[in-house]
């Protein structure tokens, strides 16, 4: 028996003018999602569009294709704005784009915010937020990162600290995003719901959370930036070796659909909503072209790692259908598959890496600190999140986008002017001539992203010609974070058993927000349960003849 809708206390608290924006609410109709009982979501980060396609053409996603053969292929997905792990999880999880969620990185900044060791937040504001591998126990002074669990608790020199009343307190994961996701709203709407999901950190994914801190039942404590004692090498270093790390969740979600926890040690119910990420076709697409990595053509044709890492995502997906299938779930189960975020540029021919000219040219103009030590640039042990990085000092996050924090947030104008002077490509242009570069400030950033007068927002967004990346690293040829074409344009099938004319593509342009509102329609929830859906007027994927959101 489904669940009755109503509102949430975290909801009423947006207020009259959030409500608004989800209109009266229209009574239950039959919708092809009727008899969902549970909801897998899956994320194979790097899946493209044109790979689903691809793949499916070709006959080398045999398990892919026949999910889209009972489901619906959404031919034109894309990220709302911007494309890293955080805001791309955000996205699915939440419903909504950086503006409502808040989370625009992983290593982002908020001037709000305390060091962490200023336990009675007398200091300087304005801290550099660290939320990565290094989030875990192990990432303690800069401690090699030796357990598969991240050390099995939080670093305490990676929590910062805000003030809320006349209270000093550490400022979680959970806690630092804005607005509630996909779990808190199963778990307060459905009586005996159980939810799991599996990630790449151990401890800086905490905020799947959500804001009551309690969204996951069972939160599996994975770091991909461990170390693999068998051979005291990272998962991270070939793709090959990186499914032996995916190979956990695998079986973590084979746990769990035989009843188990992700674990496998404790009985625990089949879970509601569950889901993981897999990073093998990530890692494959960003090895350099010189080693097999990446793609061979503008067409997408994979080159022979990104070919292996494929078949690898899809046999996994097999698997867990499977599972499905002996435990007789399959015919009650929504799969979801999609990414995360892209990777950029896929067309080898595209690629720029002439280092971070965005710092540089910060730098030299005295943006800021000309000598680099800002924010967790300047460490004592030279080591990323061992709490001694310095305070109130903005900072630039760059990968194939550039988010700029400013020092001085009165500067902007002349950050502006001075970045608009170097458009080009010659040192030291940051390499935004072309026409689908920009740089986004003022106005126009406030109504995508948010106010930077707010301490979480850039000052400015920096989108570099498709196919720039702002490194010098021999290490990769692809990346991700921002918004060019390659690494925003995402693979999304749903299927289902029981849709009533499967086997469909949808061309229309839709967003990866839009799968939180659809979970929670097939569950028979109001999506305006999602504080981000309300602010932001998120709509279901179309296609599925759920319930009209009018």
């Amino acid at each position: 028996m489904k669940a009755t809708r109503r509102w949430s206390a975290g909801v009423a608290a947006l207020g009259a003018s959030a409500l608004a924006l989800g209109g009266a609410l229209a009574p239950a109709q039959a919708s092809e999602t009727d008899g969902v009982k549970h909801v897998l979501l899956i994320s194979f980060d790097g899946l493209h569009a044109q790979d689903v396609a691809r793949c499916i053409a070709g006959n080398t996603c045999p398990n892919l294709a026949l999910l889209a053969k009972s489901g619906i292929t959404y031919a034109n997905a894309f990220t709302p704005g911007l494309s890293d792990s955080f805001p791309g999880l955000t996205a699915l999880v939440t419903g909504g784009s950086p503006k409502s969620a808040g989370l625009f990185y992983d290593v982002s900044y908020d001037r709000t915010l305390y060091a962490p060791n200023d336990t009675g937040c007398v200091g300087k504001q304005g801290w550099n937020v660290v939320f990565d591998e290094t989030t875990g126990k192990d990432g303690e002074n800069g401690g090699p990162l030796v357990h598969l669990d991240g050390g099995g608790a939080f670093n305490p020199q990676a929590i910062p600290r805000a003030r809320v009343g006349a209270k000093c307190v550490p400022v979680y994961p959970h806690d630092y995003v804005k607005t509630n996701t996909i779990f808190e709203v199963v778990k307060e709407n459905m009586p005996n719901s159980y939810t799991a999901w599996a990630d790449k950190h151990a401890w800086g994914y905490d905020w799947l959370n959500g804001p009551s801190g309690r969204g996951v039942d069972d939160l599996a404590r994975t770091e991909i930036n461990s170390i693999d004692p068998a051979t005291n090498t990272y998962y991270l270093d070939t793709y090959t070796h990186t499914e032996k790390f995916d190979d956990y969740h695998v079986q973590a979600l084979i746990n769990e659909i035989g009843g188990k926890d992700s674990t496998g040690t404790r009985d625990e119910p089949v879970p509601t909503l569950f889901g993981t990420n897999f990073q093998t076709l990530s890692v494959a697409q960003k090895a350099t072209v010189a080693t097999g990595g990446g793609y061979l053509d503008a067409g997408f044709t994979p080159g022979p790692q990104v070919t292996g890492a494929i078949s690898y995502i899809d046999n996994a997906l097999g698997r867990v259908v499977a599972a499905l299938q002996q435990q007789n779930l399959y015919s009650s189960t929504l799969i979801i598959v999609t990414a995360k975020h892209g990777q950029s540029p896929t067309d080898h021919t595209k690629l720029v890496k002439n280092g971070d000219t965005l710092t540089k040219l910060l730098e030299a103009n005295n943006y800021l600190d000309p000598n680099g030590n800002f924010g967790q640039n300047n460490t004592k042990s030279g080591n990323l999140n061992d709490g001694t990085g310095l305070v109130n000092t903005g900072f630039v996050q760059t990968d194939d986008v550039g988010l700029v924090w400013l020092r001085d947030q009165s500067q902007r104008d002349a950050v502006v002017t001075t970045l608009k002077k170097n458009l080009s490509c010659n040192a030291p242009g940051i390499c935004a001539d072309g026409p689908q570069a920009y740089i986004l400030y003022g106005p126009s950033l406030v109504n995508r992203f948010g106010d930077p007068a707010q301490g979480r927002t850039p000052d400015i967004i920096v989108q570099p010609n498709p196919g720039v990346i702002y490194t010098s690293s021999t290490a990769k040829d692809e990346e991700h974070g921002g918004n060019a074409p390659d690494d925003s344009h995402l693979g999304l099938v749903v299927s289902y058993a029981g849709l009533h004319h499967p086997g469909r593509r949808v061309d229309e342009r839709v967003t990866t927000t839009q799968v939180a509102p659809t979970i929670l329609k097939a569950f028979d929830l109001d999506p305006h349960l999602l504080h981000s859906v309300a602010l932001e007027g998120t709509r279901a994927l179309p296609g599925l003849g759920l319930r009209s959101d009018e």
